[in-house]
């Protein structure tokens, strides 16, 4: 589902510094793979063109089809291939009544990525709905737990599931770049769609009863996104999952989660606790140039002006104000909000950190105790 982008300001959170299970992170390329973009086990990609081995031999049928194709569409089949197996259709039943998405298999073990605002509604441990395969497959799901300030969420399978999806990272994507998006659309198992990367790094504001966060560095795209679509993959040329698709925008304009070394602790809370801690200091800020002596004194181009500072909140008591332009936190400087949520981790609840801010022509030096951010 769709929400306004032109918020700016934000209340800071973190998540916390973890891995997956096991203590490394999924492999972002295909289980098995020593090469990028190879075959998973178990499926395969159409052969390139010209190749022999396909009915009838060298020239007979196979051979002709796939001369046919063209090299953007040589890439689309191989990414549905190789990734339409790992999506699922979901069919969700929460508090909030019935629902339909998508989920990608993400672990041999049945974990299964999908977003938040799917499964809103749900309690962990329940059983919140089915997934449907395209080989015809279902299968009863638990939700393991959901963030609806990142919007993602983890379900787990009861039963076997389809070979797991590899997740790429989005850090590595470029404008301009061919992206596949795998999903459900109004409930059509298996559908593929394809465009281009349009923007990066888009902000996404999500809520959680008062809590309010942006997820940053946000994909946007033209592969055609609909109803259902939300909680599917969006897939790179060599077949590795690089967002969670989540909202449609418009006609020709879609959004994704990032799939990032953030998101990587996310799905690992998730997994080991049902939920994300973040520090909570009470703040709304902006973005903004600093005057050129403080720039060249400092050698930042950016600051943190704070809009709010919430009465009562850790950094109301730490003696922080409206107008406040925070340089750094913890000795690390900070350009935009999503620095500071990345800085208030899990880690510094309950723990002093030190903020340097610049203040009616002076640095001064304020020190916070950050709280747990309460989700209501």
């Amino acid at each position: 589902m769709f929400r306004n982008r032109g918020a700016r300001r934000v209340r800071d959170d973190n998540v916390q510094d973890d891995h997956l299970p096991g203590g490394r992170a999924p492999d972002s390329r295909a289980p098995g793979s020593d090469v990028p973009g190879s075959d998973v086990p178990g499926r395969h990609a159409p052969a390139a063109s010209g190749a022999s081995g396909g009915r009838g031999g060298p020239g007979g049928p196979a051979d002709l089809g796939d001369a046919a194709l063209d090299a953007y569409s040589r890439v689309v089949t191989r990414v549905a291939a190789q990734v339409a197996p790992s999506v699922a259709s979901l069919r969700v039943r929460t508090s909030r009544g019935a629902g339909a998405g998508s989920a990608i298999v993400f672990t041999a073990d049945g974990f299964l990525l999908t977003s938040a605002h799917v499964v809103e509604g749900a309690r962990s441990g329940v059983p919140v709905g089915t997934a449907e395969f395209t080989d015809g497959t279902e299968r009863d799901l638990d939700l393991v737990g959901a963030d609806p300030l990142s919007d993602l969420a983890v379900l787990r399978a009861r039963g076997s599931t389809p070979a797991p999806a590899a997740l790429g990272d989005a850090a590595a994507l470029r404008v301009g770049q061919l992206v596949v998006a795998v999903g459900n659309p109004l409930g059509l198992t298996g559908s593929v769609t394809a465009g281009v990367v349009s923007a990066l790094n888009r902000s996404l504001p999500t809520r959680s009863g008062s809590a309010v966060r942006v997820v940053d560095e946000v994909i946007q795209t033209d592969a055609a996104l609909n109803p259902g679509n939300s909680g599917g993959a969006l897939v790179t040329a060599d077949g590795r999952v690089v967002g969670v698709n989540t909202a449609v925008a418009g006609i020709g304009l879609g959004l994704a989660v990032p799939v990032n070394a953030t998101t990587r602790r996310i799905l690992a809370a998730l997994i080991r606790d049902g939920r994300v801690r973040r520090a909570y200091l009470g703040v709304a800020s902006v973005r903004v140039p600093l005057p050129s002596g403080l720039a060249d004194r400092t050698g930042q181009r950016h600051g943190l002006r704070l809009a709010e500072v919430v009465r009562g909140s850790p950094a109301g008591r730490a003696g922080l104000f409206a107008d406040d332009l925070v340089l750094s936190v913890a000795g690390t400087p900070v350009a935009g909000p999503g620095d500071l949520q990345r800085l208030l981790t899990e880690d510094t609840i309950g723990h002093p950190v030190e903020l340097t801010v610049w203040r009616r022509g002076a640095l001064v030096d304020v020190v916070a105790v950050p709280d747990e951010l309460a989700i209501r």
